[in-house]
């Protein structure tokens, strides 16, 4: 399995709260050493992530085949592009994203069948570490309740289904060599923020840094 030092992804479910874990820990690096940081998320803002965006909230109507197939493209981008994950990487940066092949796998694995998204996502390296916030789908759903608009994928049976699909997902990701940190997402944002930041500093990148505070 090739993997990408220096690169993190937060994945789970809908309501499991990578997009605030990013946020936070943004605030953090930002406040505790000169690291150089990264934060970023898919589907990304460029062209393709729109339009994936689009189809998410209803906008336009796609075959899941389709957005099988944006989700893809748009991850090249994300990793290929000049500036992208690889290079950042590569130059000594730290790349955490919101969600990468794993959400593809399971997302559109339930859609489509498993197949297509393996076949798509194939040749992508993986992170150094992929943090997995686990929560039950109707605690989750609970906090999505707030939000004005529910996007397609954002309803109870399929988030119970997307909960299920995750743990045979990551099982296999193991299994593969891949490096997983698992996180109860229920708790408090405060105390899961810590949980994260103990799994971030022990990376190499941290270690070996002289700037690391």
């Amino acid at each position: 399995m090739d993997i990408i030092r220096n690169f993190v992804v937060l994945e789970g479910g809908d309501g499991s709260g990578t997009t605030t874990q990013l946020a936070m820990l943004t605030e953090r690096l930002k406040n505790t050493q000169k690291l150089p940081f990264f934060p970023t998320f898919e589907p990304t803002d460029g062209k393709i992530g729109l339009i994936i965006r689009a189809a998410l909230k209803k906008e336009i109507i796609l075959n899941p085949e389709t957005i099988c197939f944006l989700f893809a493209a748009d991850r090249n981008e994300h990793l290929y592009e000049k500036d992208g994950i690889i290079e950042r990487a590569a130059r000594g940066g730290l790349v955490i994203s919101d969600r990468y092949f794993l959400s593809s796998l399971v997302y559109q694995g339930i859609e489509c069948g498993d197949e297509l998204p393996e076949i798509a996502n194939s040749r992508f390296p993986a992170p150094e570490i992929t943090i997995f916030f686990d929560i039950k789908p109707e605690i989750a759903i609970e906090r999505i309740k707030s939000r004005p608009s529910r996007e397609i994928y954002e309803h109870l049976d399929f988030q119970k289904k997307v909960h299920e699909k995750y743990l045979s997902v990551l099982k296999n990701f193991t299994e593969k060599g891949g490096r997983v940190e698992i996180i109860d997402a229920s708790e408090e944002a405060s105390k899961i923020a810590d949980k994260v930041w103990s799994i971030i500093s022990q990376m190499p990148i941290f270690i070996q840094s002289e700037s690391f505070l």
